[in-house]
């Protein structure tokens, strides 16, 4: 059976307030690394730019599948407080309430070369698990489509593609770490490689939307434990290329 992407409905919104971290070259900035312990990031000095202001939303739904089963979408807006574009980023880490749950070994997975080499339509059916958009501040937009992937050394995580960049990125499923795990379980870990373009030139999102959750053969990819009417913990990780890091968080009623 093909699994199926579920249209919010009846949903849980709440605001995001960013805690930002300003520019520092200690590694990880004013707030520390959720998941220190997945894959690494290249190593790249800090460059000039401008401090980052993010903001966004989170909304939690019922995927119309299991019992406990639930979507989770992200919507983040980045902005600077002289309206220059926003410094690049360098990586996010999504953050889930202690009560989420993911079960990425009861869906088919896409590995990226597939995705690379023959686009996200050759993904085998069921390994989408999550779609989204991406408004570029120079203009444009793209769909963003989520598949569950299995990533090096045999990691659980996900692929988040970009089509009308090209963009493939590996976001690797991990245990929060220290005073995070007062508040969160698992989180989504995103590096966005290096390139050839300096950092202080990289283009940037001014908008991103990522919903992850679907259903297939009657199993939920995403599950929450809590009990409706629960207030769940959700937040946004974030390190830029001028060294900035901010924690933008949340709480969110479970349906």
């Amino acid at each position: 059976m093909r699994s199926r992407q579920v249209i919010l409905s009846t949903v849980a919104v709440i605001a995001l307030v960013a805690a930002p971290g300003l520019a520092s070259a200690a590694p990880g900035g004013a707030h520390p690394h959720p998941t220190p312990f997945g894959p690494q990031r290249p190593s790249e000095p800090a460059v000039t730019g401008p401090v980052n202001i993010d903001k966004g939303s989170v909304t939690y739904a019922r995927d119309g599948g299991s019992r406990f089963g639930v979507t989770v979408s992200f919507a983040g807006l980045r902005s600077t407080s002289t309206g220059v574009e926003p410094a690049a980023a360098r990586q996010f880490v999504f953050l889930f309430d202690r009560s989420v749950h993911f079960s990425p070994h009861l869906f088919p997975t896409c590995d990226r070369s597939v995705i690379a080499k023959r686009g996200p339509a050759a993904c085998p059916p069921g390994s989408q698990v999550g779609s989204g958009r991406a408004v570029f501040h120079r203009g444009g937009e793209s769909e963003v489509l989520v598949f569950n992937t299995v990533l090096g050394k045999g990691r659980r995580g996900v692929l988040i593609h970009i089509p009308v960049t090209g963009a493939i990125l590996e976001n690797t499923l991990e245990r929060v770490v220290g005073d995070y795990r007062e508040s969160y379980g698992w989180g989504l870990d995103e590096i966005l490689p290096v390139s050839d373009i300096p950092p202080q030139d990289r283009p940037s999102t001014k908008e991103f939307y990522v919903t992850f959750g679907a259903v297939h053969n009657g199993q939920s990819f995403v599950r929450s434990l809590a009990r409706p009417g629960a207030r769940l913990s959700v937040g946004v990780w974030s390190e830029y290329v001028t060294g900035q890091t901010t924690l933008t968080e949340g709480t969110a009623v479970r349906p």
